[in-house]
C-alpha cells in the first residue's frame, strides 16, 4: 500500500552545499607594475618572492649601503652622490663598486661602472686606492672572467682606470690579470680593445709591466719598442 510519499533526488540545492559560494572572496590580484617602475630604482625589488636571492652587491645597493643613485637623463644617465665622493672612505666603497662590475641587471651595471670611475677622479684617490689593490684586483678579475661580454669589457674599463690612478703599484698584482686578457685576444670582437688595455698597462707600468705581460702573453708586442 503506497503512502503517496516519493523519495526525490538530490536536488541541485543540496549538491550545492559543498560547493564554492558564488560569493566567495577571489584571490587577491597583484597590481602590475608599471614600464616607469623598471627605470626607478627606488622601485626595484631584489627581494621579491619570485626572484633569486640577491647578490651581495644588490643587498648593500637595496639597504642604502651605495652613497650615489641614478638619475636618468633625456640624453644619458648620470650620477647624483649624497654626499661629496672625495668625503666617501674608499674602504670599503670602491671594493664593493668593483665587486658589481660584474653584475648583470639595471641599475647596478650603470651605479657600478660610473660610481667606480667617479671614485676613482677624486683628488687623492692614488694614495686611498693603493692600500686597497690585494682586495681590487679578485674583484676584477671576476668580472674579466664572466661570461658577459658586457661585464667583461665594464672590468676591463675599469682595470685601465685603475691603473692610469695607481701605476706601477699595480705590476705586482698584474699576473693574476693577464691568463683572462690572454683568452679575449683570441675573440675578434674583443682583440682590438685588449690590445689597447694592454698597451695602456704598459703605458701607466713601466717597462717592469712589459716583463710581466710578456711572461703571460708571449705574442705581445710592446709599444716602447
Amino acid at each position: 500500500m503506497s503512502s503517496g510519499i516519493q523519495i526525490k533526488p538530490k536536488t541541485a540545492v543540496q549538491k550545492s552545499k559543498t560547493s564554492p559560494l558564488p560569493c566567495s572572496p577571489k584571490p587577491a590580484i597583484k597590481p602590475q607594475p608599471k614600464p616607469s617602475d623598471k627605470l626607478n630604482p627606488k622601485t626595484i625589488n631584489p627581494f621579491g618572492a619570485h626572484s633569486r636571492p640577491p647578490s651581495a652587491f644588490a643587498a648593500i645597493y637595496a639597504k642604502g649601503g651605495i652613497p650615489c643613485r641614478l638619475v636618468h637623463g633625456s640624453v644619458k644617465h648620470r650620477l647624483q652622490w649624497e654626499c661629496l665622493p672625495e668625503t666617501v672612505p674608499f674602504d670599503p666603497l670602491l671594493i664593493t663598486l668593483a665587486e658589481g662590475l660584474k653584475e648583470t641587471k639595471h641599475p647596478y651595471t650603470f651605479v657600478s661602472k660610473e660610481g667606480f670611475k667617479e671614485l676613482l677622479m677624486v683628488e687623492g684617490a692614488t694614495e686611498k686606492a693603493i692600500p686597497l689593490l690585494p682586495r681590487l684586483v679578485p674583484a676584477l678579475k671576476a668580472a674579466l672572467a664572466h661570461s658577459d661580454d658586457e661585464v667583461f669589457g665594464r672590468g676591463l674599463d675599469a682595470l685601465v682606470q685603475l691603473s692610469a690612478v695607481v701605476g706601477p703599484p699595480l705590476n705586482d698584482h698584474l699576473k693574476h690579470l693577464l691568463t683572462n686578457l690572454s683568452r679575449r685576444l683570441m675573440d675578434k670582437k674583443f682583440r682590438e680593445k685588449t690590445t689597447v688595455a694592454l698597451q695602456k698597462l704598459e703605458q701607466y707600468g713601466g717597462k717592469a709591466a712589459v716583463a710581466i705581460i710578456k711572461s703571460k702573453i708571449p705574442t705581445y708586442c710592446p709599444i716602447s719598442s
